[in-house]
């Protein structure tokens, strides 16, 4: 799991080792063979292929297996996925959007709605939870690469919106539709980012106890299990006892 704070919590888990990875992986790899299927199976002609090619290669994605998911993409036989964004409310009252690549439409909403209703939540209608986020790019540096003063001028300069740091990083934030313009800016003035990603970023956050977050961590991971999720963003908020007891 992430940090409890506002712009790290929100991310929840990148992955819960080896088992996990490998799940990781496959998702990133379709993300990949999507973006690259749908525009130029070029990186530097398609924005949203490098941004999952970024991405991919900040998770420790093998060369190989990026190479093969662009490949994929130029085949006849290349599946054909539909994106869909789930939302609703989880334990504690936790705003939840959940974004999907499917091949079967029914069968992940089917899966979907059924881990609300066990896990305790409630799936709603689209939009019953997404004006509480605004859609936004991400660019996580570590605290290696400066100070708050030094990150904040090279973002600006980059054309970003807005910099939180904190003591094991900086979040840099910048309009959606400028991500990959930002980040490669960025890129030549602090080097390569650790994570750049489009995300939901909260307007407001929920404080979970313990038991919330146990039911809320049950949510998110059996969704995350799942292979048609590609990622799960929840508004929550933890306090450090509760994230160092979990």
């Amino acid at each position: 799991m992430a940090g409890h704070s506002k712009w790290a919590n929100i991310q929840h888990r990148k992955g819960r080792q080896d088992a996990a990875r490998s799940k990781l992986f496959s998702k990133l790899a379709k993300e990949i063979t999507v973006a690259a299927k749908m525009g130029d199976p070029d990186p530097d002609k398609n924005p949203r292929l490098r941004l999952a090619v970024k991405e991919a290669k900040s998770l420790s994605v093998p060369k190989d297996v990026i190479d093969r998911a662009i490949k994929k993409s130029q085949g006849g036989d290349a599946e054909s996925y539909d994106e869909i964004r789930y939302e609703g409310y989880g334990p504690g009252g936790v705003a939840v959007i959940v974004e999907a690549m499917t091949d079967n439409r029914n069968r992940t909403a089917s899966v979907v709605r059924s881990t609300f209703t066990k896990c305790g939540g409630n799936l709603g209608e689209t939009g019953s939870v997404s004006f509480m986020f605004d859609r936004k790019g991400q660019i996580l540096y570590s605290a290696a690469v400066g100070d708050e003063d030094t990150v904040m001028i090279a973002a600006l300069e980059a054309g970003a919106e807005d910099v939180e740091t904190e003591e094991h990083g900086h979040a840099i934030f910048c309009a959606d539709t400028e991500l990959n313009d930002v980040s490669t800016a960025l890129e030549a003035e602090l080097g390569e980012a650790e994570s750049t990603k489009l995300i939901w970023k909260p307007q407001t956050t929920t404080e979970l106890d313990l038991e919330g977050m146990e039911k809320l961590m049950k949510l998110i991971d059996t969704l995350e299990d799942d292979d048609d999720i590609q990622r799960v963003t929840a508004n929550f908020e933890a306090s450090d006892e509760v994230m160092d007891a979990l």
